[in-house]
């Protein structure tokens, strides 16, 4: 009598078995990746705790353990899987851009809003400015990895339009947060008061709630139309 797929004694099944344990085993790392920024964006780096994270993957602490040997590491590779890691591809479309620095600006906010402003990983960088005191060890990974290569990037941005005489010469080493605070002021809204947007009932009169329309896409751009103005040689 032939066998089925679905007969545990078919070579077939035999055979697909150890290719759907391996396919298991090569997504448990993404899967306890994402695990971790939903509970270190939820909870903070102090309050999550390994449990909690191997049990919203689906598996047990000593798996977790087998990729990540401390939270402290799991934290750095969430950082490095959501943020860290995209400042390669950035350097490299910044190199073929040939739009102006206003196109530039744009294309830049519009693709950080994208990967990373609308996502859970803004969440990160309010963590870390929240529990940086509580761990330098963690600060200092988050400076050397995200912050230092962002700020480089954005210097890059600028220094080309001063090149091209687009901008005008400026302190780059302060310029550089006036193009990362609109940035900045996203990732904190996301991840505080967007949350405590007033639903309808909110708006009852006598409710004393104030209505707060915010698109943060409009915000993007109002900073932009700011910033080119503020960049822009003057006569």
């Amino acid at each position: 009598m032939p066998h089925s797929a679905s007969d545990p004694s078919s070579p077939t099944a035999d055979a697909s078995e150890p290719q759907r344990r391996s396919r298991r085993k090569n997504a448990r790392p993404g899967e306890l990746l994402a695990a971790a920024l939903d509970l270190f964006v939820e909870k903070g780096y102090a309050a999550t705790r390994v449990e909690e994270v191997a049990s919203r993957a689906g598996v047990s602490k000593g798996t977790l353990f087998l990729y990540f040997a401390s939270k402290e590491e799991l934290f750095k590779a969430v950082v490095r899987e959501n943020i860290a890691g995209r400042f390669a591809e950035w350097q490299l479309e910044l190199d073929v851009f040939e739009g102006d620095s206003e196109a530039l600006l744009r294309h830049c906010y519009a693709v950080w809003w994208e990967r990373i402003g609308s996502t859970k990983a803004a969440g990160i960088t309010k963590l870390m400015c929240s529990e940086a005191r509580n761990f330098p060890a963690l600060a200092h990974f988050y400076q050397r990895e995200v912050m230092l290569p962002g700020n480089a990037l954005v210097r890059r941005i600028l220094e080309r339009g001063i090149a091209r005489g687009e901008i005008r010469p400026l302190d780059l080493d302060t310029g550089v947060y006036l193009v990362l605070a609109p940035m900045m002021f996203l990732m904190f809204w996301q991840n505080s008061m967007a949350w405590c947007v007033p639903t309808h009932a909110d708006h009852a009169p006598g409710s004393g709630c104030a209505v707060m329309p915010f698109s943060p896409e409009a915000y993007l751009e109002a900073q932009v139309d700011n910033l080119v103005r503020g960049l822009a040689l003057r006569a």
